[in-house]
């Protein structure tokens, strides 16, 4: 079986301070996972480290092709076109419109003909139901629509993997499951998605493979019944 993520017995630090210890985490093609846990448990510190933002010196990981221990700094970014990612706080250009914004991501990962840019700008606005909202700049999108647009960008280079943090944290509950059926519908297409969140509710309603953060260590949950929040 393929595992596009892979940590094993790995530790995680912020700086000096040890956030995680000894954990182990596969996550299959196709399969969605759920990363719970408290406010500060280190969720984002498991997703940072898988997108090189903070380095693994102790243990193993990898991520498609790319062993993390060690990686080049030069190496990180090529690392990140493998991947989507997806933020709570979005990260949009307000001063670009809704293309411009996937136009701008293309052409800093390589993409080099404007019209394979343009055609790919519009195949991943119409796959978010944004088809019609191109020319529009982010301040003029509601929540769930910057958030589309977010998952947008994030499937531009054809992702085996999508990193998702707190993706519905800013959003009404009915947004919240709009996104989540975005999401859920790439996975079903064979990429696999790890999303951090602390909302028990969509778990609940989902599903998906879970694991908690807590007391500095990585546990599977066998489903949500067992977790106790």
């Amino acid at each position: 079986m393929e595992y596009p993520i892979e940590i094993n017995q790995a530790n995680l630090y912020q700086g000096n301070v040890l956030i995680l210890k000894n954990i182990d985490l596969k996550v299959s093609s196709g399969e969605f996972v759920f990363l719970v846990g408290r406010t500060g448990s280190g969720k984002s510190t498991v997703l940072k480290s898988l997108y090189g933002a903070i380095p693994i010196t102790e243990g193993s990981a990898k991520v498609s092709s790319y062993e993390l221990n060690g990686i080049k700094e030069r190496k990180v970014p090529f690392l990140r076109r493998e991947l989507g990612i997806v933020f709570q706080d979005f990260q949009l250009l307000q001063d670009r419109s809704a293309e411009d914004n996937l136009m701008f991501v293309m052409k800093a990962t390589g993409w080099k003909s404007k019209r394979e840019m343009m055609d790919r700008a519009h195949e991943v606005l119409k796959k978010v139901g944004l088809e019609n909202k191109g020319y529009k700049f982010p301040a003029e999108l509601s929540g769930g629509e910057q958030q589309r647009l977010v998952i947008a960008r994030a499937l531009l280079n054809s992702p085996k993997v999508v990193l998702a943090d707190e993706p519905t944290a800013a959003l009404d509950p009915e947004v919240s499951d709009e996104v989540m059926m975005l999401l859920q519908s790439i996975c079903a297409e064979g990429t696999a998605v790890l999303m951090a969140t602390h909302d028990y509710r969509l778990i609940h309603k989902f599903g998906g493979t879970i694991f908690e953060v807590k007391a500095q260590q990585l546990h599977h949950i066998p489903n949500v019944n067992h977790l106790n929040w």
